[in-house]
């Protein structure tokens, strides 16, 4: 229609995005499909045509094994939270610790003594930067338990 109707406005502007965004799933979908792999993962997949930011997270819980919705970074200071990275695609939040360590320094002019994290904080790298900086961590100690007496 719009090629034989050039130069006339058929659409308005948020019907032209909302048809825009049905089209851009029809193709994820036709390749998807034409793939042949059922399992294949398609990027910036659009699960929402009304919300096209909203991707799946995969999280692996007994309930609920796919989430929707923001994933939140957050510095928690004195019990104030500071979002350090907001988005709607799927990040870890162990690689975000030199950058939440940065983000107090410029915030509030002073270095982190203390850091508290889930496992997900505790790797290799993140366990090396905070020795590095003489900063404390809550992380669980590596390797095997004593045995209890």
């Amino acid at each position: 229609m719009e090629r034989e109707h050039e130069g006339v406005k058929l659409f308005t502007h948020r019907e032209r995005q909302t048809l825009d965004i049905i089209t851009k799933v029809y193709r994820q979908q036709r390749s998807h499909f034409r793939s042949g792999d059922a399992r294949e993962s398609i990027p910036d997949r659009i699960v929402s045509v009304n919300k096209p930011y909203v991707r799946p997270i995969v999280r692996g819980k007994e309930v609920k094994s796919v989430e929707f919705g923001a994933k939140c970074n957050n510095i928690l200071v004195d019990g104030i939270s500071f979002i350090e990275k907001l988005s709607f695609n799927a990040f870890n939040e162990g690689t975000r610790l030199a950058h939440s360590i940065k983000m107090h320094k410029r915030l509030f002019g002073v270095k982190a003594k203390r850091i508290g994290g889930d496992t997900s904080y505790a790797g290799n790298a993140n366990r090396e930067l905070c020795t590095k900086n003489g900063i404390q961590t809550s992380f669980v100690q590596k390797g095997k338990r004593a045995k209890e007496m």
